[in-house]
């Protein structure tokens, strides 16, 4: 009899390990399926984390927005409201403390720092690290690093799905193809 509640228990806890990330790839995918995709201008660096692999990490243009409220401390949560600018890239349309109620697509940012001088909140995006194949990460960062050199504007940028608040970085492009081919083509 206890060894039939022991396997009843292994069984329970091996469902739970496999529905938790089951679940959460499934969210992701719901975003992308979904959601309303932005393009982001980029900045990029190539760090490593031990745990979590190679990856750039992204710094983006729309992290800031002008504003005359000047109660943001750093760390605090902001809901940040964008819209498509005429080139089709996205654009701070508003910042809040709390969410509003305008249909507009959102995520929820930190807040790094208010210039009280110049009133620009400034704020992280949730979704700036790009993960890579090991190998190829350090050549994808040369690849976006030399692109942002040339004379071409609007050449580098991140796709990602917004819905409800949630954001999912899709892919990085330059000049038109995605970086996973774009550093495949360099070799």
């Amino acid at each position: 009899m206890k060894t039939i509640h022991i396997f009843i228990l292994f069984i329970v806890i091996a469902l739970a390990q496999l529905f938790v990330p089951a679940q959460m790839i499934f969210n992701q995918e719901a975003i992308i399926e979904t959601g309303t995709v932005y393009k982001f201008k980029t900045q990029p660096v190539d760090p490593s984390d031990p745990f979590r692999g190679k990856y750039i990490t992204l710094n983006f243009e729309q992290n800031t927005f002008v504003t005359t409220d000047s109660i943001w401390k750093r760390k605090d949560k902001v809901y940040v409201y964008f819209e498509t600018d005429s080139l089709g890239f996205a654009k701070v349309n508003q910042v809040s403390k709390a969410p509003l109620s305008v249909m507009n697509d959102f995520i929820v940012a930190d807040v790094s720092w208010y210039n009280k001088r110049e009133q620009i909140l400034n704020f992280n995006l949730p979704f700036n690290r790009y993960y890579m194949e090991e190998t190829k990460a350090y050549d994808a960062e040369v690849a976006v690093r030399d692109s942002q050199r040339d004379s071409l504007p609007n050449n580098t940028y991140a796709l990602v799905f917004i819905k409800n608040g949630e954001a999912v970085l899709n892919d990085v492009i330059i000049n038109e193809i995605s970086i996973k081919d774009f550093v495949e083509k360099d070799e």
